[in-house]
C-alpha cells in the first residue's frame, strides 16, 4: 500500500504565493482526478512578511516542522514588491534568502538539479537551428565549496577593512556528486532510447556512446579543489565506460552553452559555478519563466527536498496577477515525479501534469495570459486526461 506523501507550501515572496496558488489548483485537481493520497500544509514563512512581523524569517524551529514532510514547494524569496513603494519592508538578500541555504544545508540536499529542454513554445533566443535540439541537465553541487559561509569582516566600514571568503571542498561530497551525475547520464540515455530518442558522444578514445558527462572546474586558477573534482572525475568514470566524458573551465564553458549547447547531455559544477550555469542554460531552454529547479537529497528518505523555480520573487510586478506560472507548474511536476519513487501514482500524476504544462505552452506561446488564467487552462486539460 502507497504511503501517503506530505508537502510542506511555502509561498514566499513577491510573485510567489501568486503561482503557487495555481500549483495549489493543480495539485488540487489532480488528487481528485488520480484519487492521490497526498496532503499539503500551507507556512507563511520564509518570507519578508514574517520577518517583519517577528524579526527573523522563519521560526527557530522551523526546520523541525519542515522535517515531517516529503516535499517543500517553495514559491520565492527576495524583494516583495511592488517596487514603486519606497516604503516597503526591504530586507538584504543576505538575509532574505538565507532560509534557502539553512533549507539546503539542514536536510542535506546535496544535488540541485536543473533540466534545461528547449520545448515547443518556449521562447528561442539563439538564432541558430541546432539550439532546437539543447537537451542538458546541469547538477550542481549543492551542500558545501564556495556557499559555506566561512569567513568574516575586519574592522568593518573603515578603508582598512578586510573581507575573507573560504571555499571548503571534501572528497566526499565531490565522489557522490560526480557518481550522480553518471547515474544520471545513464538513465537520460535509457529514456531517450525508449522514446526513440538518440544522441551520440565521441569518447576519448574514439567510440560513440549515448550520455555523456562534462564536469567543470577553473583548475588553472582555483588548482586545489579543481585538481580533486578532475581526480575524482578520471576515477569515477572507470566504471562508467559507456558514458562519454569531458571537461570544461567555466569560463570556456558559459562561452559553449552559448555557442554550442547541443553539445552538452549532463553537466556537474560546483555550488557556485553550477549557480551561474544552471541560470545561462535556463535562458537558452526559453527563459526563467519556464525553468525548474530542485534541491534534492537522493540518500535520505527521511529529509525532504525542496522544489523552486529559478526564476525570483519578480517585485516589478508583484500582486498584479500577471506572473507566468509554467516554471512553478513545471517544478511541481517534477516534485511529483520525485514522490513518486514511493508512489507510482503520483509519479504518474507528475507526468500528467508535465505533460499538460508542455501542450499549454505550445498551443499558447507568446500569447499575454494572467497568471489565473494560465492556471485555468492546465486544470481544464488535467480534468480532460
Amino acid at each position: 500500500m502507497a504511503q501517503k506523501s506530505r508537502i510542506a507550501i511555502t509561498p514566499g515572496d513577491g510573485i510567489g504565493p501568486e503561482v503557487v496558488a495555481e500549483a495549489v489548483r493543480c495539485l488540487e485537481t489532480l488528487r481528485s482526478t488520480h484519487n492521490l493520497d497526498l496532503e499539503w500544509t500551507r507556512f507563511p514563512w520564509p518570507s519578508h512578511a514574517w520577518h517583519e512581523e517577528h524579526g527573523a524569517s522563519m521560526p527557530e524551529n522551523a526546520l523541525e516542522q519542515l522535517k515531517a514532510f516529503d516535499a517543500i514547494l517553495l514559491g520565492a524569496l527576495g524583494d516583495p514588491g511592488p517596487v514603486d513603494d519606497p516604503q516597503r519592508y526591504l530586507l538584504p538578500d543576505s538575509i532574505s534568502l538565507a532560509p534557502l541555504l539553512d533549507m539546503r544545508k539542514g536536510f542535506d540536499q546535496w544535488v540541485c538539479e536543473r533540466p534545461a529542454r528547449l520545448l515547443p513554445g518556449a521562447r528561442q533566443y539563439l538564432a541558430d537551428e541546432r539550439a532546437k535540439d539543447i537537451d542538458m541537465l546541469v547538477i550542481r553541487e549543492n551542500s558545501e565549496g564556495e556557499y559555506v559561509s566561512q569567513g568574516g569582516r575586519l574592522r568593518k566600514g573603515t578603508p582598512d577593512e578586510v573581507a575573507t571568503q573560504m571555499e571548503v571542498f571534501t572528497r566526499y561530497a565531490t565522489d557522490r556528486i560526480i557518481r550522480y551525475g553518471f547515474e544520471q547520464a545513464r538513465l537520460r540515455a535509457g529514456e531517450r532510447m525508449k522514446q526513440g530518442r538518440t544522441r551520440q558522444f565521441k569518447t576519448l578514445d574514439g567510440r560513440t556512446c549515448e550520455s555523456q558527462v562534462c564536469i567543470i572546474t577553473k583548475r588553472n586558477a582555483l588548482r586545489y579543489w579543481g585538481d580533486m573534482y578532475s581526480e575524482a572525475f578520471e576515477e569515477i568514470s572507470k566504471e562508467y565506460p559507456d558514458v562519454a566524458t569531458h571537461h570544461e573551465l567555466v569560463d570556456a564553458a558559459c562561452m559553449k552553452f552559448v555557442q554550442c549547447p547541443w553539445a552538452f547531455d549532463v553537466v556537474v559544477a560546483s555550488n557556485l559555478q553550477g549557480d551561474i550555469l544552471t541560470d545561462l542554460a535556463a535562458v537558452l531552454s526559453g527563459g526563467m519563466g519556464v525553468a525548474p529547479s530542485c534541491n534534492l537529497n537522493p540518500t535520505d528518505a527521511s529529509m525532504p527536498s525542496m522544489f523552486e523555480p529559478t526564476h525570483g520573487s519578480a517585485p516589478d510586478i508583484a500582486g498584479q496577477g500577471l506572473a507566468d506560472p509554467t516554471a512553478m507548474l513545471f517544478t511541481t511536476a517534477r516534485m511529483l515525479e520525485w514522490l513518486g519513487r514511493k508512489d507510482p501514482a503520483v509519479a504518474a500524476a507528475g507526468k500528467t501534469l508535465f505533460d499538460a504544462v508542455a501542450a499549454d505552452l505550445a498551443e499558447n506561446s507568446g500569447m499575454q495570459r494572467s497568471t489565473h488564467e494560465v492556471g485555468a487552462a492546465i486544470c481544464r486539460r488535467l480534468k480532460d486526461n
